[in-house]
């Protein structure tokens, strides 16, 4: 039986934990070669533990163990130039382009109207600018290919509104309407657009004491458990968060042929969690 992935070669930004790992072993797992892109450094503003190029080493080890070529770099999606040439040496090495993922982000928290310029500015460079910068740098690649998919990261805040993080809620929408406007301007080159909207992942983005101590404010310190009795609150299926990997299985089905005439949708992973 065929792999679903079988001679793709994908682009995966925020490769080196979470999500973008995921995405990277599973594509990899279905027969793609991957191109695994991390800033693997902390992010101002943030207080999400960075991921380092340890992590990214490991998610390269992973793909090489399942007998895939991979091309990693360590660069900061707001670095327009670092990321084209990062792109387009991984195209030259691999051969080619065919499938985007584009899962860098940060979050970070404070109310609307007490949070820094700082604060607002670094979360829309990163998780808005961010997402455009890497479609601006791979769409060409898609194109010269014949055509391709794009699956770009966005959250339930990405179709609701959540107290406390109104500039990650912005920027989501804005990945929501950057997909709206791509998937039309290239499905003349048969290029698919789509997004994917997680609840909470258990990542590190969420197990660390801030996100914690949001969802417990009544102690000092939550653990895992009671942060996770919280978090259930959040969902209408009876889980506190998904895991890395049910989010990856979406992208997958979204970068495949299964799904070859699926463009400009927004597709929720969320328990539940939007419409509840």
């Amino acid at each position: 039986m065929t792999s679903r992935l079988e001679g793709k070669i994908a682009l995966i930004t925020g490769a080196a934990r979470g999500i973008g790992r995921a995405q990277a072993v599973r594509f990899a797992e279905e027969g793609a070669d991957i191109i695994a892109i991390d800033v693997c450094a902390s992010v101002e503003t943030t207080v999400t533990p960075p991921a380092s190029e340890s992590d990214l080493a490991e998610t390269v080890a992973q793909i090489e163990a399942l007998g895939r070529k991979v091309e990693s770099a360590v660069v900061d999606v707001r670095d327009l130039e670092a990321l084209r040439s990062a792109v387009d040496s991984g195209v030259e090495a691999l051969g080619g382009l065919d499938i985007v993922c584009a899962t860098a982000g940060i979050t970070s928290s404070d109310g609307a109207l007490t949070m820094s310029e700082t604060m607002w500015q670094t979360m829309l460079d990163v998780n808005l600018t961010g997402v455009w910068h890497t479609t601006t740098v791979a769409a060409p690649h898609l194109i010269a290919r014949g055509g391709g998919s794009m699956t770009l990261t966005s959250s339930i805040a990405g179709l609701r509104g959540l107290v406390g993080v109104a500039h990650y809620t912005a920027a989501k929408h804005g990945v929501v309407g950057l997909m709206r406007s791509l998937a039309k301007e290239l499905a003349p080159h048969n290029v698919r657009v789509n997004t994917v909207h997680p609840t909470n992942v258990d990542t590190p983005m969420i197990q660390n004491p801030l996100v914690r101590g949001k969802f417990r404010p009544d102690l000092e310190n939550p653990s895992r458990e009671e942060f996770a009795a919280a978090a259930m609150t959040m969902n209408m299926l009876a889980i506190p968060w998904i895991e890395p990997v049910d989010v990856a299985n979406a992208a997958l089905f979204l970068s495949s042929d299964e799904a070859r005439y699926i463009t400009s949708v927004a597709l929720p992973v969320d328990a539940g969690s939007s419409s509840r």
